[in-house]
C-alpha cells in the first residue's frame, strides 16, 4: 500500500450544545458573541486519521496529516485543535466573516488542496451542523473522480491499496471495498474524539499553520443560492395524559385519530 498522504477539512461552527437562534433581519442564525468549535464529524476524521497512524493499521503507514479550514481569522482555532489532537499541520484559507461558502465552491477548493499536497486519502464529516447540507464529500469525490464511502463507522485496510468500509445506512450497515484514492465521509460510531492535551495544545502552537486564499486555488466565492428568509420552527405545543387505555381510546377518537 502507499504511504498515506490525509487531508482532513474541517469547520468551525457554532457549538453544538448552544442552541441557534435566528437574527433580527431573518437572514441566518445569530453568530455574533456565540461560542463556536470544531464540527462534531470533523473532531472524527481528525480522530480517526491520527488513530490510523498511531494504531499502524495501513500498511504503507501515514506519511501526511493536513488539517484545511476555510472561514475568517477565528479558524485558526479549530486548526489549532486538530494539530493539538494530532494533525501535522494546517492550512488556513482566509474568508471574510460572514461571507460563507457553499458546498460545491468548498468541494472545488478542496479539490485543488488534494492536488496541491498530493492527497491519496480525504477524510471529512459527512455534514457541518450549521447548514447541514451533507453534500462536500460527495461532490468532491465527483470532481476528483475518486471512489467514496459516505457515513463510515468502520475503516479497515487491506492488501495493496484496498480499502474497507462500513457505512451506515437506513436499517443496518453496509460494507464497501474501494482502492486509494478515496474520500471518506464520517459518521457518529466511527471513533470517540479524544481530548486534547495541555502539552500537545502547546506543541500544536509551533507547528506550520499556512494562510491561502481562494484566488490562490483560481477560484472566486460564487453564489448560486439565496437565502430569503430564516425563521424560527413553531413552538410545540404540550402533551395531555390519560388515565387509561379507554381514555386514551377516547382522546384518539376525539382527535380524529380513530
Amino acid at each position: 500500500m502507499s504511504a498515506l498522504r490525509i487531508l482532513v477539512p474541517v469547520k468551525r461552527v457554532i457549538d453544538y450544545a448552544v442552541k441557534p437562534r435566528v437574527n433580527k433581519a431573518q437572514t441566518a442564525v445569530e453568530t455574533a458573541g456565540v461560542k463556536h468549535s470544531m464540527n462534531p464529524f470533523d473532531e472524527l476524521s481528525v480522530e480517526e486519521s491520527v488513530r490510523i497512524r498511531e494504531k499502524k493499521r495501513a500498511p504503507g503507514g501515514v506519511d501526511d496529516i493536513c488539517a484545511i479550514s476555510a472561514g475568517p481569522a477565528k479558524a485558526q482555532d479549530i486548526l489549532r485543535t486538530a494539530m493539538a489532537m494530532g494533525a501535522d499541520r494546517g492550512i488556513h484559507v482566509e474568508v471574510k466573516e460572514g461571507d460563507d461558502l457553499e458546498p460545491l465552491t468548498v468541494a472545488k477548493m478542496l479539490k485543488a488542496a488534494a492536488e496541491q499536497q498530493k492527497s491519496n486519502l480525504i477524510i471529512l464529516g459527512k455534514q457541518s451542523i450549521d447548514d447541514d447540507s451533507a453534500q462536500t464529500g460527495q461532490m468532491l469525490a465527483g470532481l476528483l473522480g475518486w471512489s467514496q464511502a459516505t457515513q463510515a463507522s468502520k475503516v479497515e485496510f487491506g492488501e495493496g491499496d484496498s480499502v474497507t468500509v462500513t457505512k451506515e445506512v437506513d436499517g443496518g450497515v453496509e460494507t464497501v471495498r474501494a482502492k486509494l484514492p478515496l474520500v471518506v465521509t464520517t459518521d457518529l460510531r466511527l471513533n470517540e474524539p479524544r481530548y486534547a492535551s495541555l502539552p500537545n495544545i502547546m506543541k500544536a502552537k509551533k507547528k506550520k499553520l499556512d494562510k491561502v486564499t481562494l484566488k490562490d486555488f483560481g477560484l472566486e466565492n460564487e453564489k448560486r443560492l439565496k437565502v430569503l428568509k430564516v425563521t424560527e420552527p413553531p413552538a410545540r405545543q404540550g402533551g395531555g395524559k390519560v388515565e387509561d387505555v379507554d381514555g386514551l381510546v377516547s382522546k384518539l377518537k376525539e382527535l380524529g385519530a380513530l
